[in-house]
Order: C-alpha cells, then sequence, then structure tokens
C-alpha cells in the first residue's frame, strides 16, 4: 500500500496543508498559514490529539446521558475533528457546521470524507452571520471554534454575539468556546464578563500554568442557563493526559475583576500568539 503524503493547497484564507501521522495509520493533521487547526484519526474518530480539544470533549461527555444524541451547532469547521468525535460518541445526532472557508471544506472533503450516514452538514458561510439567521431554540450545543489568522475574530466576541448564542441553544443547553490568552488576560477577562451578562453559569478550563500566567495558551469558556456538574468535570480533566483544572463561582468572578462586557463597536479580536506558541515539530 502506498504512503499516504502530505497535501498543500491554497485555500480562501492561506495555504492549508495536510500532514499524514507517522505513528496512525489514517491520522491527518491540518494546519493553515502553519498554525496547527485539527488532527483527525479516520479509523479511531473518538481519539481526541490536542489538549484543548480533549477538554471540549470532556465536556461533551458529560452534558447528556452517555450515547445520547444531540443537536450541534459548530461555528468553525477545520478538518471536523469534533463532529466526528459525537457522531462516533453520540449516534444519531444532528449537527451543522459552519465555516467560512468553503475551500477548506472542499479539501476536508477531499481528503479526509465523512461517511454519509454521519448526520453532518456543512456549510460555507459567516459564523456569525449564520448564527443570527439559525431558528430560535434550535440546539443543544454550540461550539465556537473559530480562529482567523490564530486570532478569535472580532464579531465573535461581543454581548450582541453572546446573546444570539443564548438564543439560538435551548433552555438547558450548553455554549462551549475554543480561546486563547496569556497574563494579564485582557481578552478572557473581557470574554468571561461578556458571557456572564448574558448566561447564568460560567466555567473555564485551561492548564495551570496558562491559569498561573506562565505561558500562552488555550482556555474553554463554558456557559449555560442551568448547574453544571462541576464535579465530574473537575475528575476528567486532572486525570487526563494533559491535566487541566476548572474554574468557577468566585475563582472566575476574581479573574473577571472590573472587566466591562464587550460591545460590538468595541469588540478586538483576541490577542496575536506568540511566536512558538501553537508551532509543530
Amino acid at each position: 500500500m502506498n504512503e499516504p503524503i502530505p497535501v498543500t493547497r491554497d485555500v480562501d484564507h492561506g495555504v492549508a496543508k495536510l500532514m499524514p501521522d507517522v505513528d496512525r495509520e489514517r491520522a491527518w493533521l491540518l494546519t493553515v498559514n502553519g498554525a496547527p487547526q485539527s488532527y483527525v484519526d479516520l479509523d479511531e474518530p473518538e481519539h481526541l490529539e490536542f489538549e484543548y480539544a480533549r477538554r471540549l470533549g470532556h465536556v461533551l461527555d458529560i452534558v447528556a446521558e452517555a450515547g445520547c444524541p444531540l443537536d450541534v451547532l459548530h461555528l468553525g469547521g477545520g478538518a471536523l475533528t469534533l463532529p466526528r468525535y459525537l457522531a462516533a460518541t453520540r449516534p444519531g445526532s444532528r449537527q451543522d457546521v459552519v465555516e467560512a472557508d468553503r475551500a477548506l471544506l472542499e479539501l476536508v472533503g477531499e481528503y479526509l470524507p465523512l461517511s454519509e450516514d454521519a448526520g453532518i452538514a456543512l456549510h460555507a458561510a459567516d459564523a456569525r452571520a449564520w448564527l443570527e439567521s439559525a431558528p430560535s431554540q434550535s440546539a443543544d450545543i454550540l461550539i465556537a471554534d473559530v480562529f482567523g489568522g490564530s486570532r478569535v475574530p472580532a464579531h465573535l466576541t461581543s454581548v450582541a454575539y453572546a446573546g444570539e448564542a443564548a438564543r439560538v441553544l435551548r433552555g438547558d443547553g450548553v455554549y462551549l468556546a475554543n480561546l486563547a490568552d496569556a497574563a494579564p488576560f485582557a481578552f478572557l477577562r473581557s470574554q468571561l464578563a461578556t458571557f456572564a451578562a448574558v448566561f447564568e453559569e460560567l466555567l473555564l478550563i485551561a492548564e495551570p500554568a496558562v491559569l498561573r500566567g506562565r505561558r500562552f495558551g488555550n482556555a474553554v469558556l463554558v456557559a449555560a442557563h442551568h448547574p453544571l456538574d462541576t464535579a465530574a468535570l473537575t475528575r476528567r480533566t486532572a486525570s487526563d493526559t494533559f491535566p487541566a483544572r476548572v474554574e468557577s463561582g468566585p475563582a472566575l468572578r476574581d479573574l473577571i475583576g472590573g472587566a466591562e462586557p464587550v460591545l460590538d463597536a468595541d469588540a478586538v479580536p483576541s490577542p496575536v500568539p506568540p511566536e512558538g506558541a501553537f508551532g509543530i515539530g
């Protein structure tokens, strides 16, 4: 059998590369403009390689009874890691994936195709525009993992955006977002303040070194209108290969401090990662 070879292609927002993993037969790493975007194992979609993806997966595992199908809206597609994960762990789920880069969707569809019965619909569109046109109370889960040039776009950081997310979620729904920042956490604090203005419950999951301000890194924001199973989530994240901490309640209020919710007129993208922050070997 021929060995898989790397694929490089110009896409709408830069240059995408698909690189095979020499240690896993049908696993691929997707980068865009040199930044790692997704990792997919076609034979084992339950395998989550990236630390932030594992943390999102932990939340997805506890939000409903194991195996129960969910209606999920993904803002940001990449190589469709989490849609594949949910299709495998919660068969029968109905999933919509919104990705602004049509050429990237086409590349992933060509080399990392979905099964016909996956229940995943792909849409080439702007994330916020799609969200604003989505029916109210139509999703159990909303996952925002949108990065343009390694930064979260400004129009996905405001109170108006958070309000649209809350509108689309059902009453027992959960919002998850992959964010990135470093001390003094101006962006992260503003996002916590923004979502606290809209949702009743917030959690933050991140590596202790990131929370202590020792390095730039990802943080997963979880928001809902109902209490979340913090104890179960803490157990899962603490015992992971890449341990993380779950912050809630007073610790989050302390982190927010005097940060104010973000209005559309004042919204800015997440900070530029330092060189090498998300590099690959």
